[in-house]
C-alpha cells in the first residue's frame, strides 16, 4: 500500500469544526486505512493505492454526509509533498528565503493557466510584499509580513487562479513528512 496525504481544505476554520478523532473514525468506518492525522487542520495520512481523484471525491462526500460541510480535498504522495517543500523557492536559509511560518505551499486542484497566474501577479504587484511562484499543481507563496495582513486569502487566490487550493506552511509540511516516513 502506498502512503498518501489527504489535505482537507477549510477544516477547523469558520464553521467547519471537526475533531480529528471523529474524522479518523468516520474515514475508518468508510473502509479507509487511516495512519494518522497531523495537527487539527485536516492533514490525514492514509494507506491507499486507488486513483487519487477517486479518493478525493470519496473524502469530500464523507465530509459532506457526516459533518455537513463542503471541503476540497487534495491527495498527494509523499514525493509530491516533499517536492512542495524542496521546490519552494522561498524556503531555505539565507537572506532571500522567508521563515518557515510565513512560507507556504498551496496545493491546487489542477494546474492553473499561466495567463491566470500572470494576471494575479500583475494585479497584486503594487498591493503587498508577498512573493509568489507557480509549480506543478502548487502555488509557492511567501507571506513575508504574515497571513493575517495579506490580501492574498484563499478565496482571492482561487478567484484569480480559477482553481481550488489549500495551504500549508513549511513547519506543517515538515511535520507531516516526518509522520509519513
Amino acid at each position: 500500500m502506498s502512503r498518501i496525504l489527504a489535505l482537507l481544505g477549510s477544516i477547523n476554520i469558520g464553521g467547519n469544526r471537526v475533531k480529528m478523532v471523529a474524522l479518523k473514525e468516520a474515514f475508518a468506518e468508510e473502509g479507509l486505512d487511516v495512519i494518522a492525522t497531523v495537527a487539527a487542520s485536516g492533514n490525514v495520512i492514509l494507506n491507499d493505492d486507488r486513483d487519487p481523484t477517486f479518493i478525493e471525491t470519496q473524502l469530500e462526500r464523507i465530509l459532506k454526509d457526516r459533518f455537513g460541510f463542503n471541503s476540497c480535498v487534495m491527495v498527494r504522495t509523499r514525493e509530491q509533498v516533499q517536492a512542495a517543500v524542496d521546490d519552494n523557492p522561498f524556503h531555505g536559509t539565507g537572506p532571500q528565503h522567508g521563515s518557515d511560518k510565513m512560507v507556504h505551499s498551496i496545493f491546487l486542484s489542477q494546474q492553473p493557466e499561466q495567463a491566470h497566474f500572470d494576471a494575479l501577479l500583475e494585479t497584486h504587484k503594487s498591493k503587498g510584499g508577498e512573493r509568489l511562484a507557480l509549480g506543478e499543481r502548487v502555488l509557492f507563496l511567501d507571506y513575508v509580513y504574515g497571513v493575517g495582513v495579506s490580501d492574498l486569502s484563499n478565496k482571492y487566490l482561487e478567484r484569480h487562479l480559477k482553481v481550488k487550493g489549500t495551504a500549508r506552511n513549511m513547519n506543517s509540511l515538515k511535520n507531516i513528512l516526518a509522520k509519513m516516513a
